[in-house]
């Protein structure tokens, strides 16, 4: 079995130039709704059923949460359905916030 890869904050950058890259977001819905990275979706477990349908699994994804750590759970569990090329964002929104506050979408 393929196992997630872990990506930095400043490799996430340039793996987003890719105009199929997925980016999706396990935090909390408050938490997301105040701010994410830019074309996040929100991934919960009401949402995921959807996502799984509806994403291409060949299309590589982003997974982001707090620090890191919650994402790679994540991260995994989307290997285990079938995604081909998915990355736990190491350091999470709180790197990302620190490194790229001019890369984050905030409100609905």
């Amino acid at each position: 079995m393929q196992a997630f890869k872990h990506l930095s904050v400043t490799d996430a950058v340039t793996l987003m130039e890719r105009p199929d890259t997925i980016i999706v977001d396990v935090r909390d819905a408050e938490s997301f709704k105040a701010g994410r990275m830019q074309g996040a979706r929100h991934l919960s477990n009401e949402s995921m059923q959807v996502f799984l349908q509806e994403t291409e699994y060949d299309q590589p994804v982003i997974v982001c949460c707090y620090h890191g750590n919650m994402s790679q759970s994540a991260a995994q569990f989307l290997i285990q359905q079938g995604f081909d090329e998915v990355y736990s964002l190491d350091g999470g929104f709180s790197d990302w916030s620190a490194n790229y506050p001019n890369k984050i979408d905030s409100s609905v």
